[in-house]
């Protein structure tokens, strides 16, 4: 989801109480899904709804338009920013997932199956959203030269530093490049772990120099494991909830990889705030992944993940990828109103 800075964009809008099932707002909301959030409390329009338990979150009432602005149409390269401390294993597995994006030929159900959703919205030329999503250059910033509390406008500054570094900047890609940045799981930014566990929007030129897209995903491992990392870690103020294990042995990373699906496939939809979303505000657009938000299988919805799968060792996940296996959250298909994913039962 995007928005100004002063706004939260958030990965993830669901408020609902945990067993309460609800799927969408009135007309042009959300469908509501679920996250962990502490203090989190009903909307009206959510019990309006309530009854209402249609496949993983399906509704006419849904109304996500295209605003004729631009998608991301030409090969999409990523720039991943590494800041703080990060372990190579945990480099793999991030690097494993985005070149997982453009694998076809991966065992199904597979991540480049569910990229096929996203590649279904196309610009005001018919083009559709690129197949093709690789990893670009990469920059450490180990030693956290914008402090260990960022906010929202210090996260800008972070990327401005990484493509005007004099060692091996970052190139400028304002057509079809994305930034990432990912901080390690000491380092907070502005409203994680409150409402926020990813966003994505675009650099201000008076800051970076540049109109950029990007997105920002954090790893929650030791601030908030039981929120950002659901269902691979639990809060302790809800008794007899169980996490599941997770696919690559890190809770925190696998976590960040659904995050980061999300941000991506929000960028690439809805790469300046004129695309691709519902709502009458694009300040607080509702976009193709907050629409499924905690949806990772058929049946999902409200505090349901829906049905998932486990390996041999009992880690649980809904896709393969290149050499890995994930759990990703599922994408808003507008040709179907629904949700989608690779890994649906007939």
């Amino acid at each position: 989801m995007m928005m100004p800075p002063a706004h939260p964009l958030t990965a993830a809008l669901a408020l609902a109480p945990l067993f309460f099932i609800v799927l969408l707002f009135f007309f042009s909301g959300p469908v509501v899904c679920w996250r962990p959030w502490p203090n989190a409390q009903p909307n009206s329009n959510d019990f309006l709804f309530g009854g209402s338990k249609k496949y993983e979150g399906s509704s006419e009432f849904v109304s996500l338009k295209y605003h004729m602005g631009p998608v991301l149409t030409a090969n999409i390269t990523v720039y991943p920013i590494w800041y703080g401390k990060w372990r190579s294993s945990q480099k793999r597995i991030i690097r494993e997932f985005i070149g997982s994006i453009s694998a076809p030929d991966t065992k199904p159900p597979s991540v480049a199956g569910w990229w096929k959703t996203v590649r279904l919205y196309t610009d005001q030329t018919g083009a559709n959203i690129s197949g093709t999503v690789h990893i670009g250059e990469e920059k450490n910033d180990r030693f956290y030269s914008h402090g260990k509390s960022l906010t929202r406008l210090s996260v800008q500054s972070v990327i401005k530093s990484a493509v005007s570094a004099s060692t091996r900047p970052l190139p400028v890609n304002p057509k079809s490049g994305v930034y990432l940045l990912l901080t390690s799981d000491d380092v907070y930014v502005q409203d994680f772990c409150n409402n926020v566990c990813g966003f994505h929007y675009f650099t201000f030129p008076s800051i970076v120099g540049y109109t950029l897209p990007y997105a920002w995903v954090g790893n929650s491992a030791k601030l908030c494991p039981g929120v950002c990392a659901y269902p691979f870690a639990v809060p302790n103020y809800i008794p007899g909830l169980k996490a599941v294990k997770s696919p690559n042995g890190d809770v925190g990373v696998d976590a960040m990889i659904s995050v980061i699906a999300h941000e991506i496939a929000e960028l690439a939809t809805n790469p300046l705030v004129n695309a691709w979303y519902a709502g009458q505000d694009p300040v607080f657009p509702v976009e193709i992944a907050d629409l499924c938000e905690g949806i990772y299988g058929t049946g999902g919805g409200g505090s349901y993940t829906g049905q998932m799968l486990n390996d041999k060792d009992g880690a649980t996940y809904n896709m393969n990828g290149i050499r890995r296996r994930f759990l990703v959250q599922w994408v808003w298909n507008h040709m179907v109103n629904y949700c989608t994913g690779p890994n649906a039962l007939d």
